[in-house]
C-alpha cells in the first residue's frame, strides 16, 4: 500500500485511468478485428477515429497508429 495520502490519490487515479484505457484499447480491438473480417471504406473511417481517440488519451504511440491506419487503408485499397 501507498505510504504517503499523495501516492494513495496518484494509486486511485491510476486505476481509474486503466479503467477508461482498457474500454478504448477493447473499441480499437474491435473495430480493427471488424475492419481485418470485412473491409470496406465506413469501416475504415470507424477505425480511424478509435486509433485517433486512442492516440489522444496516449493509450498507443502515434507511430503505431500509423502503422495501423496504413495496412488496414490498404486493405480497403486492395478490395
Amino acid at each position: 500500500m501507498p505510504v504517503t495520502s499523495g501516492a494513495l490519490r496518484t494509486l486511485k487515479a491510476d486505476r481509474r485511468r486503466a479503467v477508461v484505457n482498457i474500454k478504448v484499447r477493447d473499441r480499437l480491438k474491435e473495430a480493427v478485428a471488424a475492419m481485418r473480417k470485412k473491409p470496406t471504406p465506413g469501416s475504415l473511417v470507424k477505425v480511424f477515429r478509435a486509433v485517433d481517440r486512442a492516440v489522444k488519451g496516449k493509450v498507443i504511440h502515434k507511430n503505431k497508429a500509423a502503422r495501423i491506419k496504413s495496412r488496414l487503408a490498404l486493405l480497403v485499397k486492395k478490395k
